[in-house]
């Protein structure tokens, strides 16, 4: 269905094309070989390249990459929208409305840091985030606050706002070390995309373990909140239905947990690239500029790469 339009948005995209059998035949954009070996099946849709075995099983990803919104938009337009019963069954979550249309309240006595309206009593925390690098852009698009009495006293407050624009999470943090434990979160279901209202899908995502490490990473940064991600995951859900290229960024301790991320995103044929954190605790000790650097430098992770990547991993253990 469709496939005639969908053929003349991969030719916008990826240039002139001859048919051999069910198969277009294009110039691959990876590898520029001087002949066309980039193989598109629009039926299928599924591609691969006989040069350099660059593979995928979403044309989309290639319009993505190599187009411009206007052609992903006109693509995403004679696509139907995922239906997850296509995929294998661990795909078909199991996730209650509750979950996925959790809404909290935020503390009432929290009071937004970037407004300078606020009392005195906003120097302590202001004083803990610059020491962290945070400058003013970040209070106000994470829309930090704090809280100077009730149940989270002492503490600094990021919400998470869901795609609705309802808060659905937020996280505390102690600004003073006099205050225990350092994080104290509200008992709510951690099964959340925390600030979906900001993310843009069709761009590249960061995956970090928490807000802090996210805030370091920049916008388009989602965090873990310190779990895994499980086949159970809205975000992983979320994931798969934007095709979206995935950066991980977790701390240097998490490699299993990493691991298993990775293959869960290989699984669903996402695009996947560990962000080497090495020489930090984690990444929200990493200054920015040191984080852009190391995320150009991502490598890209495959799956024939997860057995090299595991053997390391139990190599460094002994």
């Amino acid at each position: 269905m469709h496939e005639g339009e969908k053929l003349n948005i991969a030719k916008q995209a990826l240039g002139h094309t001859t048919k051999s059998g069910g198969e277009h035949l294009f110039h691959c954009p990876f590898c520029n070989h001087h002949k066309p070996k980039l193989s598109l099946n629009i039926k299928k849709n599924v591609y691969k390249c006989w040069v350099c075995d660059a593979s995928g099983r979403n044309i989309r990803r290639l319009i993505k990459k190599f187009g411009n919104w206007s052609l992903l938009k006109e693509w995403d337009r004679f696509s139907q929208k995922i239906d997850f019963s296509e995929f294998d069954e661990k795909l078909l979550l199991q996730i209650s409305d509750e979950q996925e249309k959790q809404v909290i309240q935020i503390p009432k006595e929290y009071q937004p840091l970037h407004k300078r309206n606020t009392p005195l009593t906003l120097r302590r925390p202001l004083n803990y985030l610059k020491s962290r690098g945070l400058d003013d852009f970040d209070i106000a698009y994470w829309k930090i606050g704090y809280c100077d009495k009730g149940k989270y006293e002492g503490r600094l407050v990021v919400p998470s706002f869901a795609e609705s624009g309802s808060p659905n999470y937020f996280i505390t943090r102690a600004f003073d070390k006099s205050v225990w434990p350092t994080y104290k979160n509200p008992k709510a279901s951690r099964n959340v995309i925390f600030n979906e209202l900001f993310v843009d899908w069709d761009k590249n995502i960061v995956i970090t373990e928490g807000v802090f490490d996210a805030i370091v990473a920049g916008p388009n940064s989602i965090p873990l909140l310190g779990s895994t991600m499980t086949e159970n995951s809205l975000l992983l859900r979320k994931l798969i239905e934007h095709d979206s290229a995935i950066y991980l960024a977790l701390d240097p301790d998490a490699y299993e947990k990493e691991l298993k991320i990775m293959k869960l995103l290989l699984d669903f044929d996402l695009e996947v690239y560990k962000v080497n954190i090495n020489g930090f605790n984690d990444l929200g000790e990493m200054p920015r500029n040191e984080f852009s650097l190391r995320k150009k430098k991502a490598e890209r992770i495959l799956q024939e790469d997860l057995f090299e990547l595991t053997a390391r991993n139990l190599l460094e253990g002994l």
